[in-house]
């Protein structure tokens, strides 16, 4: 795991939106995803000069997004321009009939090193309820199948939302019966089609970030989480529960509950650092506009007009969420904000201020209990 990358100057992973279309419609789609391609999108000879730029910037971890990639027919030819430039790539498709063993077998041809696939239910009826598309999750099981034939390593990714809370037990065990390397648990953010109502309230959040934890100790694979930096919190408190240690050191190190299990197997090993929106990462959208994420639609510029580079490294925006000394309410004061930060994706669609506290975190500051007391 590599330690010597500064995120004011270069980010650790880049997620490129290569379209909107796609054949589903996910109930959560922060996209708010289009059957049809959007003639505005980058083009091939665009995408290898983004390709350039992002390899320049250190060679942060590539990840393509949609929509759906599989929507796009020159998605092999682009992921084999980043691949032999020494880009680690990952890819996100959608399950649907787009993902053919042909297309399985071209994606290991060009030496994609993981391959992620969602699943927001341990049946076909919560999956395919919350995917919007009946049949998703038989074909997803189907396709897992190919994956594991040609030893592509995958990844599992999850929104949790009061359709499935009910039902993580049974994901978990789905997970590890896969034989998945990574189980991405993403925590909703109401954007998109993402509504409020479909959330989980900030208890169940603090409820199953503890469970996540525990798993952590028991299973096989891997776990991340997406939008819930707080779960870095919940991993160094409950160690030093543990440990009956209390300390005012906050190491981020200590909120890995793996240390680089993923990296050892597919090269995309976990951040030497707690990422956020705009800090170690960043979204390029389908037409080239620049986020601090996908979920965070505030626009800091587009790879069109300006280099990505100077984008992340000098955009007010950027710079401002890679400040949490600057951040609002208890999260500006919090003890943990250099390795947690909370959600900047969720403050800004909550409040409609990125900088905001993260409002589905039930966590007392150090800072403010004791203001408390001194009353």
């Amino acid at each position: 795991m590599s330690f010597n990358r500064d995120f004011n100057k270069d980010p650790f992973i880049v997620i490129w939106e290569l379209t909107r279309a796609c054949q589903l419609k996910c109930l959560h789609c922060r996209a708010d995803a289009q059957y049809t391609r959007d003639p505005r999108e980058l083009t091939f000879e665009e995408g290898k000069n983004l390709i350039d730029q992002i390899y320049n910037m250190n060679n942060p971890i590539l990840v393509f997004t949609g929509g759906d990639p599989l929507m796009r027919e020159d998605i092999f030819d682009i992921a084999k321009y980043a691949v032999e430039k020494g880009v680690r790539v990952s890819m996100t498709p959608s399950a649907t009939p787009n993902v053919t063993k042909e297309a399985i077998e071209k994606a290991k041809e060009v030496g994609l090193s993981r391959w992620a696939f969602s699943i927001d239910g341990p049946t076909a009826e919560i999956h395919d309820h919350f995917r919007g598309t009946a049949g998703s999750f038989d074909l997803t099981m189907e396709r897992i199948k190919y994956l594991h034939e040609l030893e592509i390593p995958i990844q599992i990714n999850t929104v949790i939302s009061r359709y499935n809370v009910e039902y993580l037990e049974e994901m978990a065990k789905m997970v590890e019966d896969l034989n998945c390397v990574l189980w991405s648990v993403f925590f909703l953010v109401p954007t998109g089609r993402g509504q409020v109502t479909d959330m989980i309230s900030p208890v169940e959040h603090e409820k199953v970030l503890r469970w996540l934890y525990d798993l952590s100790k028991r299973v096989t694979f891997d776990i991340k989480t997406t939008e819930a930096m707080h779960y870095r919190r919940v991993v160094i408190q409950q160690k030093m529960r543990e440990a009956h240690t209390q300390t005012d050191e906050i190491d981020y190190l200590s909120a890995l509950t793996q240390k680089g299990l993923t990296g050892s197997i597919d090269g995309l090993g976990r951040a030497p650092k707690g990422v956020n929106d705009g800090n170690g990462f960043v979204f390029i959208s389908h037409i080239g506009d620049v986020y601090p994420s996908g979920l965070l639609p505030v626009k800091a510029g587009n790879v069109r007009e300006t280099p990505l580079a100077e984008i992340y490294r000098e955009s007010p925006i950027f710079k401002a969420l890679r400040n949490p000394d600057g951040f609002k309410g208890k999260c500006g004061v919090c003890e943990f904000r250099y390795v947690c930060g909370g959600s900047r994706s969720r403050a800004y669609a909550m409040t409609g201020d990125y900088l905001e506290s993260e409002p589905f975190c039930v966590y007392i500051p150090k800072a403010l209990r004791e203001k408390k007391e001194q009353r």
